[in-house]
């Protein structure tokens, strides 16, 4: 049986179905179907099911130990469990009702809105999901109240023209090693961007209190850009009906459908298994590499800096660290070494709540994806490329409840420090 939210059933009857596309209920009985394949016959079954363009692959087909979810409308339902039922596909429901949790979350956000006054970062509410505006003036506001250790550096700007802001911590020296780290390079995925929020009050903090940070600023500087594709999020602000919006806003010559995935568009086996061609899929690749300039400005930051010795790219959602290579099987010359590392810090992460993470490379873990950014940094001679997808597992998907936030942000702290520490001590 499924389950409408009441503002589904207020505003449009049992019997309107085809009335959920409308602005305010766009997922409106949009469900996310877990799917299980049974056997690898059964894989290009699912696969087959990415050519309908209306699907959301929230993950992606690669073998039988993996489920795939997928976001279906209201209207494809009935077809997509015939269709997997006929070939004997197993499937369950994880979210019943999208909009009830898309209505939640707005609640929440304009709950927290109205008592938002930021006089200091002290003050900011890390347990709610924040806008730009917000996430911007925050980083603005940490930067004046500790001039000392944090600077705001400019990398580019956006396709629409809003700054690419990167925060760097540094206690002096100059292009000394240091740490990349960047979040929300998928826009939906907001956890990414309210964990990064915590991170950045995080070190500055503990900076100077816990000796395992302070050893490492002392050495190192860190890079943290939270917004890494900052046209994508606002427009997952604009109006519930983008809220699931992945991609850059970049429109695309001769197409209707806008938007590359940043995530496919770097220089590490472009255009190859695991990315799309079409502009209107989700994993579209984009025309060229590193087209879009939100992926360009942190190319053109890597090459310029030259000593970045970790590069840490966080997602969401699955519960897994990764590391190279996405686009091939060929193993990454260091993967004991990152495996290694990997286990350990799964491990730290796990000593706070007990949040179980899968790790190993990006191939054999989760899926083939081309055009990755932590297999270019790899190539590009970061031996510590690697990416997290944090909480959760599919209960809540990308719609995370804010509840949520601190314990994802404080559990992924303890994984961060354990790598930071790591590339501190074994220079390379």
């Amino acid at each position: 049986m499924v389950f409408l939210s009441a503002k589904c059933l207020k505003m449009i009857g049992l019997k309107q179905y085809e009335q959920c596309n409308i602005m305010w209920l766009y997922f409106c009985r949009h469900q996310v179907l877990r799917i299980v394949a049974k056997d690898v016959t059964q894989l290009p079954l699912i696969k087959d099911l990415e050519q309908f363009t209306e699907l959301d692959f929230w993950t992606y087909v690669n073998n039988v130990e993996n489920p795939v979810d997928i976001r279906v409308p209201a209207h494809s339902l009935q077809y997509v469990k015939r269709y997997l039922e006929t070939h004997g596909i197993g499937y369950s429901v994880m979210i019943e009702d999208l909009q009830a949790m898309v209505d939640e979350e707005q609640e929440q956000m304009k709950a927290a809105a109205r008592s938002a006054e930021v006089f200091s970062t002290d003050s900011f509410d890390f347990s709610n999901y924040h806008t730009l505006n917000e996430i911007y003036s925050f980083q603005d506001q940490l930067v004046a109240e500790n001039p000392n250790l944090v600077s705001k550096i400019v990398i580019g700007q956006s396709y629409q023209g809003r700054d690419l802001n990167v925060l760097k911590f540094s206690t002096g020296g100059s292009n000394r090693p240091a740490i990349w780290i960047d979040t929300g390079i998928h826009s939906r995925e907001w956890i990414t961007q309210a964990s990064s929020t915590w991170f950045a009050k995080k070190i500055v903090t503990d900076y100077g209190r816990d000796p395992a940070l302070t050893a490492v600023l002392n050495q190192m500087d860190i890079f943290l850009e939270i917004v890494a594709n900052p046209d994508g999020f606002v427009y997952t602000h604009t109006n519930v009906s983008n809220r699931m919006w992945r991609k850059t806003r970049k429109p695309n010559t001769g197409s209707s459908c806008v938007g590359v995935d940043p995530n496919r568009n770097w220089d590490a086996g472009f255009g190859g298994a695991g990315a799309s061609s079409s502009p209107c899929n989700e994993s579209y690749r984009g025309p060229s590499v590193h087209s879009e300039p939100e992926v360009k400005a942190i190319v053109d930051f890597v090459k310029s800096h030259g000593n970045l010795k970790a590069f840490i790219s966080i997602h969401s959602y699955s519960q897994m660290l990764l590391y190279p290579y996405g686009y091939t099987y060929t193993p990454a010359k260091d993967k004991a070494a990152l495996d290694s590392l990997a286990k350990t810090a799964v491990a730290d992460l796990r000593s706070l709540y007990g949040t179980s993470y899968r790790y190993g490379s990006i191939i054999d873990t989760i899926y083939q994806a081309s055009g990755g950014s932590i297999d270019w940094t790899y190539n590009q001679g970061i031996k510590y490329s690697f990416a997290f997808e944090l909480r959760d597992t599919g209960r809540y998907g990308f719609n995370l409840p804010a509840n949520q936030i601190l314990p994802t942000a404080q559990e992924t702290w303890l994984a961060l420090l354990t790598i930071f520490s790591h590339v501190n001590n074994n220079p390379y």
